[in-house]
């Protein structure tokens, strides 16, 4: 059995396995087998034979996936997901091989967290990302939209006038109503129209996208929360860069599933860790991203709260992201 096909099926088992040994099994297979990650170590001139923990372990940074492509081997994706990125640089573009591993992954990362699809009308407010057609996030929903089995589930674009009346129909079925959107959409809807969501959730996937000024996330969501008269707002982490998800239930602390592990890099030295873990540049290690690169250095900055995260904001000079990242 080859690499790739082994380590699919013990991520799908991952309860049976130790997150440190597979993170650095994966390394070594990494390093090997990615042209751009290999170059990068070498040029560090880091010996991996030493690496022995996976706070030893390099990670790319995010920017990568802007100019180079970031391939364990040669193949053909199925799909190459593209952030939104800006007018003055280019898009990250995370080139899948198997979508249906995608779509497994997520789906399964948002049953741990949800449950089943099957009890919700998704509704989604994300224009931003459906002016394209290579967006991670709209692929996700649509997959969750489909898997609901839902007639009310659907992208409302422009339409608030059929969303506001499927919301009024859904509230009368046994589903609940989940209504995921971009910042500044969900702002839109609130000022025009007013709401009682109180038995809903509410998810935020960050981003103004230059429509409106940016929020802190606890202003957002106060605001948000007396709109549509809900105790909390809920909140997604992702990016086109990663094939895991992590979400926040409230207050904007995020848990990972097991397949994704945060660590927080010191902000002046990014070989170096935050002192007593507190507050840092973000570290992802995705063991989704087997095919790609699973250790990747992101240009967020977050905070640990308990067995969780925070997300704070982003470095300087860094560009804007639309996932989650409010300055």
């Amino acid at each position: 059995m080859n690499f790739n096909k082994s380590f699919e099926q013990k991520l799908f088992r991952i309860d049976q396995y130790d997150f440190d040994t597979l993170a650095l099994e994966l390394f070594q297979y990494q390093f090997n087998a990615n042209p751009v990650y290999k170059r990068y170590i070498k040029e560090l001139g880091i010996d991996t034979d030493q690496i022995k923990k996976i706070t030893q372990i390099p990670f790319l940074p995010i920017q990568f996936f802007k100019s180079h492509k970031v391939m364990c081997g040669d193949w053909v994706p199925e799909i190459s997901f593209a952030s939104s990125g800006t007018t003055s640089s280019m898009a990250s573009k995370h080139h899948v091989k198997k979508i249906d591993f995608y779509r497994n992954h997520s789906l399964s990362i948002f049953n741990k967290f949800y449950g089943s699809p099957t009890q919700y009308h998704f509704m989604a407010l994300l224009p931003s990302y459906l002016e394209r057609n290579n967006s991670s996030l709209v692929y996700m929903v649509d997959e969750l939209i489909k898997a609901s089995e839902s007639e009310y589930s659907s992208f409302y674009l422009d339409d608030t006038a059929a969303l506001i009346k499927n919301i009024d129909k859904a509230k009368r079925t046994d589903k609940r109503i989940f209504l995921i959107g971009v910042s500044f959409a969900l702002l839109d809807l609130v000022e025009q129209h007013k709401l009682d969501l109180s038995d809903a959730i509410i998810m935020e996937t960050g981003g103004m996208k230059g429509r409106r000024k940016e929020m802190i996330r606890k202003e957002l969501h106060d605001q948000l929360k007396r709109a549509f008269n809900v105790r909390f707002v809920h909140s997604e982490y992702g990016m086109t860069e990663l094939m895991s998800q992590a979400y926040a239930k409230e207050d904007g602390i995020f848990f990972t599933d097991k397949n994704l592990k945060i660590l927080l890099r010191d902000l002046n030295d990014p070989f170096d860790y935050a002192k007593n873990d507190r507050q840092g540049g973000i570290n992802v290690i995705d063991l989704g991203n087997y095919n790609t690169c699973a250790f990747i250095e992101t240009q967020d900055i977050g905070r640990r709260v308990g067995r969780g995260f925070e997300v704070l904001g982003r470095f300087d000079n860094s560009e804007s992201r639309g996932c989650n990242l409010m300055i």
